[in-house]
């Protein structure tokens, strides 16, 4: 009996009936897979190369005096916003008004010797004509009227140092900009030149620069791209910059200097560009994260994130061919596009690809696309960037 069973459990198997269904199951449709598919988009596209660097001050100025003396007033307030011409400073002008004085006195007293030897030439001149008088007399008085105008011209010279140095006791501000930490306050004595300390720091404003060390290959395709010749340089603010700093995105500016060699070390140059700052909101010394473009703009094809799918070292798509059924496409890409990543090698505008899905389906696979758009957020009509 222990043999009986399995023979009558085998036999009702293999029934007609069983063999029926085992050769529907065999022939039944494959089921498709639900997908999203987008079309391959094609558009122009501006490669940008990206950075990191500093905001610089076009002019910065650190005042000093001009004269020595004693602080008297300070006209600003630290941090503010000063226009060209802008009395910050004077110094005590008392003692430079006497020397203006004195030097003025000096002035009248030239003047008056001058006159009083051109009188006494012409009447030697009018006395030497009735012989009353000797040529070498006359020329005496020639000789003392020449000495006398010097001395008024050295009176003059020494008065308008003297009104200069008075006008030293005003210190203005000599560029529109910022004004930094009062240094030296009213009350204090000050020296003057180049060694005396400082009383502010003042920085410009706008425009403004920003510094950064490029890859001597990237600055060097720039420049290709620019009108040939020797002065291919005097077009660099044709490339276009944007910069991305203190919460300030997509900050555009342009290419404002390439450096004149390259640092050996690194293997960069140093390029600025520069940027309106008309708010006076971007700071000399903030750290930016830059964008450099390229001059020229190229065509591309370009595919969202999600579509692209990675096996071992290799990028690929799934490809929807015109039956539905799926093609494993090898691809290269490159940098990204405003949400989208630039294939260069692999795939042809318009191709249908799957972008949501995709780790549902292999290759041969039969899929029910759902057309969606490879990028909802971008605007169509908006030329692209291309960033790393």
């Amino acid at each position: 009996m222990a043999t009986v069973a399995p023979t009558i459990f085998f036999s009702l198997q293999g029934s007609p009936s069983g063999s029926g269904n085992a050769a529907d199951a065999s022939t039944a449709a494959p089921v498709a897979v639900p997908v999203s598919v987008a079309l391959v988009e094609a558009r122009s596209v501006t490669q940008w190369s990206e950075f990191s660097g500093r905001l610089e001050a076009i002019d910065h100025v650190e005042l000093r005096s001009r004269v020595a003396g004693a602080i008297q007033s300070v006209h600003f307030q630290e941090g503010a916003i000063v226009q060209k011409g802008d009395l910050l400073v004077t110094i005590d002008p008392a003692p430079f008004q006497a020397e203006v004085a004195r030097a003025q006195a000096s002035v009248t007293a030239a003047e008056a010797r001058a006159s009083l030897a051109r009188i006494e030439l012409k009447r030697g001149q009018q006395l030497l004509a009735s012989n009353a008088v000797s040529q070498s007399e006359v020329d005496q008085r020639m000789n003392g009227l020449a000495s006398a105008e010097a001395d008024l011209e050295a009176a003059r010279a020494v008065l308008q140092s003297a009104a200069l140095n008075l006008g030293y006791t005003e210190i203005r501000a000599p560029i529109t900009g910022r004004v930094g930490k009062i240094e030296i306050t009213a009350g204090n004595l000050i020296a003057a030149g180049p060694s005396s300390p400082i009383l502010t720091r003042l920085v410009s404003l706008s425009p403004i620069y920003a510094s950064f060390e490029a890859d001597e290959r990237i600055v060097s395709g720039i420049l290709a791209e620019l009108p040939e010749g020797e002065n291919a340089r005097n077009f660099i603010d044709r490339v276009p910059v944007r910069m991305d700093v203190a919460g300030q995105p997509n900050v555009k500016g342009k290419l404002q200097l390439i450096d004149n060699s390259v640092n050996p070390d690194s293997g960069t140059i140093r390029v600025r560009a520069v940027f309106d700052n008309a708010n006076g909101a971007l700071i000399p010394g903030q750290f930016a994260r830059l964008s450099m473009g390229q001059a020229k703009s190229e065509d591309a094809v370009l595919v969202h994130e999600r579509a692209i799918g990675t096996d071992q070292n290799k990028k690929f798509v799934m490809v929807v061919k015109p039956d539905n059924t799926t093609e494993y496409r090898e691809i290269s890409v490159g940098m990204k596009s405003d949400g989208l990543r630039v294939v260069t090698a692999g795939l042809k505008a318009n191709e249908r690809i799957v972008v949501n899905g995709l780790q549902r389906i292999r290759p041969g696979a039969l899929v029910a696309p759902e057309m969606v758009s490879m990028n909802p957020a971008a605007n169509p009509q908006q030329q692209a960037s291309i960033t790393n």
